[in-house]
């Protein structure tokens, strides 16, 4: 897509959008949001600095762990504490915990203690089976915004292991020779499963554009496994699902918590088209080694609203813009830096972004 010159007439608001952190501004785009997205996140083409609001979560109640994990978004109200808990799509049973916000696997013993196990005790969901048809006739407006549609994996191929083995279960296997072959064996028939899903997805929501899988890999101060591991045991049964989100025109997004950034090439060589990593990682740091490669969330400088003049916000966004926004090394904003976000810093963002990226 090629990038329209920036027109002052662009910052008219004309209405608003939701965020985790409130409000926000949209303007007069010379494109769809949902395009902007795909330009900047797989086409590496942006046409302004992605924010965030760009994007809509879809994770529908025709998915099992939608509704175990309590994290329902489609046009049908959910509510997570009467609702929300119950079996997964392979029937793990997670119960919600409303402190926390989400859900567990119920505790007791695990489903299984040896990966060896798994052919014989796992029975895989039906996928045909779930009421896509009547999902799409309920979801139709709500796909139709014009937004990024993204479609949320929320157990992925460590986590799923996890859901089946508990955390030190599932941690040992990956590390144990006399599992690591059940293991290689199942992630391959996850994928598929995973691809199969996506194409039903395709077929039935043409609207969406991005899935968003989520495999955390690590705690508050570093990863779970080295490197090594992961390029062994999980990149390959990753690409396998992203060559495949790229070759029907889609985005693929990772979601991974913790420390990690040590892993950050093998989220190159699994084939994500971007990452936003949490605030125990330096993403300023990471944006300059392994931006040109894959693009990444940036946290921006941050700065408290109440005491901070509207003239040195702009002039923040502004430095942010010059650091961050390279028409050939694009970034987005990492969510999680976006509480301090007002009018006046995304206006100007927005502005500076649009004037950088379409030179």
């Amino acid at each position: 897509m090629a990038v329209p010159a920036f027109d002052p007439k662009e910052l008219e608001v004309t209405g608003q959008t939701h965020t985790i952190h409130g409000p926000a501004p949209l303007y007069n785009y010379p494109v769809t949001m949902g395009e902007a997205f795909i330009a900047a996140v797989r086409d590496r083409n942006p046409i302004w600095e992605i924010s965030g609001i760009e994007s809509q979560i879809f994770t529908p109640r025709l998915i099992p762990d939608n509704v175990a994990r309590a994290l329902v978004f489609e046009s049908k109200p959910f509510d997570a504490l009467k609702d929300g808990g119950g079996k997964d799509m392979f029937g793990i049973d997670w119960e919600y915990i409303p402190v926390a916000g989400g859900s567990m696997v119920r505790p007791g013993k695990p489903f299984m203690e040896d990966m060896n196990e798994w052919e014989e005790k796992i029975v895989w969901p039906d996928v045909d089976s779930w009421d896509w048809e009547g999902s799409a006739e309920e979801n139709k407006e709500y796909v139709s915004t014009g937004k990024n549609i993204q479609v949320w994996f929320q157990t992925g191929w460590f986590e799923r292991i996890i859901s089946f083995m508990e955390f030190e279960g599932a941690i040992m296997a990956l590390f144990d020779e006399d599992q690591q072959d059940a293991i290689h064996a199942f992630f391959d028939k996850l994928s598929d499963l995973y691809i199969n899903i996506i194409d039903h997805f395709v077929k039935y929501f043409p609207q969406v554009t991005s899935f968003y899988m989520h495999d955390d890999w690590g705690s508050q101060k570093e990863t779970f496994f080295s490197p090594t591991l992961v390029e062994e045991m999980i990149v390959p049964h990753m690409k396998k699902v992203t060559d495949h989100i790229h070759k029907i025109g889609r985005c693929a997004e990772l979601h991974s918590c913790g420390q990690i950034m040590k892993q950050v090439p093998n989220m190159i060589k699994a084939g994500w088209d971007t990452w936003s990593g949490q605030v125990m990682n330096d993403t300023q740091a990471i944006y300059e080694q392994y931006g040109d490669k894959i693009v990444i969330g940036v946290i921006p400088e941050q700065f408290d609203p109440e005491t901070t003049s509207e003239e040195e916000q702009r002039r923040l966004a502004r430095e942010f813009v010059e650091k961050f926004c390279d028409p050939k090394k694009p970034s987005v904003v990492n969510l999680y830096g976006t509480a301090c976000f007002t009018d006046a810093y995304r206006e100007e963002l927005y502005k500076q972004s649009r004037i950088r990226y379409s030179k």
